[in-house]
């Protein structure tokens, strides 16, 4: 007979690991359905705003944040979720391997990293184009590095790199910085970053591993940078693609939820980053795993079926 679950979370991160920790303590049936687990969290470096910590690296608190939903037992499984369906009075969560029926369903995806698009990126991921400095800053010790953004994350990654490798460009399609003016001034006063402003990357170039960058200004002028990295920092998008219509989503790609995490569709909640809550934060997308997993519960009370 196959299984069917309460409630399946389809994410790892702090609201789908907070999630599982309140559905399992209310008693439900639960499953973690992710192909990775701390989400963001495992990619930041250090952490100084999450409740109890005074300062924490973001490897440790996504590792706290799974140790403590395994003490409650749920079944997780590393898979990734391809499509969601209905099936009867159930869902039906239909991953790479294998296929989940829930009568119930939370969806905490978080956000993806976005892409510049351009030639030689995609060929590159991992052989010198990353999206994840805490990651692989350590490969490019001594080593000249791009860094491409204008937000808080461009710029703290250009201060982290700063200190490993021997120069970083800090490539910027304005002449302002979006991230926190303190953060700029301080990364203006390290010798080894130098600002490339009004400019564009347009293709990175390389054999096997990122030899140069294209880099074009606002007078259209083009010049090859010689980098053996470039850290992409341009934003993020709602990791929703994978939902077709099954929710409603704004603009934004992000789930549309009211207070209750409720989507427009009965029996399926979302938290955290993924949703169109206006704070991107650690601690509320725990505390909208904690009210997707009660409402989950409410709904499937109040229906008779647990």
């Amino acid at each position: 007979m196959e299984e069917i679950y309460d409630v399946a979370i389809i994410g790892a991160g702090p609201a789908g690991l907070n999630a599982a920790i309140y559905a399992r303590r209310h008693g439900l049936k639960t499953l973690v359905l992710s192909n990775e687990t701390g989400g963001e969290v495992a990619e930041a470096g250090e952490i100084e705003n999450y409740l109890g910590y005074k300062s924490i690296n973001g490897v440790d608190l996504a590792k706290k944040f799974e140790d403590h939903a395994k003490k409650f037992n749920p079944d997780m499984e590393f898979e990734y979720v391809k499509k969601i369906e209905k099936d009867g009075e159930n869902f039906k969560i239909i991953g790479e391997s294998k296929t989940y029926i829930s009568k119930s369903v939370i969806i905490a995806t978080g956000r993806i990293h976005r892409r510049l698009e351009i030639p030689g990126e995609n060929e590159f991921v991992g052989h010198g184009v990353s999206y994840c400095v805490t990651c692989d800053a350590p490969f490019f010790q001594n080593k000249v590095v791009a860094v491409v953004g204008g937000g808080n994350t461009a710029v703290t990654s250009a201060k982290l790199l700063s200190k490993i490798a021997k120069k970083v460009y800090l490539i910027h399609r304005r002449d302002q910085f979006r991230a926190d003016e303190i953060e700029v001034e301080n990364v203006k006063q390290l010798s080894n970053v130098e600002f490339v402003l009004n400019s564009v990357v347009t293709e990175v170039k390389g054999d096997k591993v990122v030899k140069s960058i294209i880099v074009k200004n606002k007078n259209s002028e083009v010049k090859e940078l010689s980098v053996d990295g470039v850290f992409i920092n341009i934003g993020e998008i709602a990791n929703s693609t994978f939902l077709n219509n099954m929710v409603t989503l704004n603009g934004r790609g992000e789930i549309i939820v009211n207070e209750l995490c409720e989507t427009n569709e009965l029996g399926i909640y979302a938290a955290g980053d993924v949703t169109n809550k206006r704070d991107k934060q650690i601690i509320t997308a725990a505390a909208q795993g904690a009210i997707a997993a009660i409402s989950a519960y409410e709904y499937l009370s109040k229906n008779k079926r647990i």
